[in-house]
């Protein structure tokens, strides 16, 4: 047993991740397929998909207003979600609880539910489906999580910085700006960062409330049927691999700077 604890885990380990990284070695691969009408079955290694990752039909314009959406609303997001973390922890007013249950409600709602709604509510209010409904459906159910991230990082600040800043006679505004929100950037950047791929990734609530728009993940259920273009595939890729070159980005920074302080120290 002892033998089995020991080498067990990494067993379990390397299965687990083999199992999540098959789809995406899948897709890095067959973004090199030199397919005609289907991207199914491998037929040679080619270049031209990445060269001419636009020429598909619509690939690039649903990517385009997936990148715009995204944006978009996780600015709104972003924005409105701070304000309300610092609300529900610096401040004391009537329906404190009552508010915090309804931010979180929309993370506990099912998406097909909520997606449903929102349908619901925009046909009734006259309002024509478009990119403008899909910003404002995915600016509600961002909201909760840029609220959840922020308000763990408003909990955990010193309030003995902000006084000091009162102290050495800064404004309220100065106080902000210059170390409470330096204080609040990276958990900010997190939130803003989660919201922007809860935006790009979403399908469900957005298939309910883009009337003709098309984004990238509807593009990408729309053409599974005949087999997903292999410009979808260098897309899914290239965003990829972007996720991992800030990943390390962060973390080679973050460890210069370690370095930095303990050199300092």
């Amino acid at each position: 047993m002892k033998g089995f604890g020991r080498y067990g885990i990494w067993v379990f380990s390397a299965m687990a991740f083999v199992f999540l990284l098959i789809p995406i070695v899948y897709t890095v691969a067959f973004s090199f397929n030199d397919a005609r009408r289907t991207n199914i079955i491998w037929r040679g290694f080619t270049l031209d998909n990445w060269f001419g990752v636009c020429d598909s039909q619509n690939v690039c314009a649903a990517f385009g207003n997936s990148v715009l959406i995204g944006v978009v609303a996780t600015v709104l997001a972003t924005t409105l979600g701070t304000m309300i973390a610092l609300a529900l922890v610096r401040y004391r007013f009537r329906f404190r609880n009552a508010t915090t249950l309804l931010i979180f409600l929309p993370m506990a709602t099912p998406e097909v539910v909520l997606g449903a709604g929102l349908a619901a509510q925009f046909l009734q209010a006259g309002v024509p489906k478009g990119l403008a409904t899909i910003i404002l459906a995915h600016t509600l159910f961002c909201i909760s999580f840029v609220v959840v991230t922020v308000r763990s990082r408003v909990a955990g600040l010193d309030p003995a910085l902000e006084e000091a800043g009162r102290d050495l006679y800064g404004s309220p505004q100065q106080v902000f700006w210059r170390i409470t929100f330096p204080m609040l950037l990276p958990g900010i950047v997190a939130a803003a960062l989660l919201s922007f791929a809860l935006s790009f990734d979403d399908f469900i609530i957005t298939n309910f409330n883009r009337g003709a728009e098309v984004t990238f993940p509807s593009y990408v259920y729309t053409a599974a049927a005949r087999g997903i273009p292999a410009e979808a595939n260098v897309i899914a890729s290239a965003v990829f691999f972007l996720a991992i070159a800030l990943v390390l980005i962060a973390q080679l920074t973050a460890a210069a700077r370690r370095r930095q302080l303990a050199r300092a120290g």
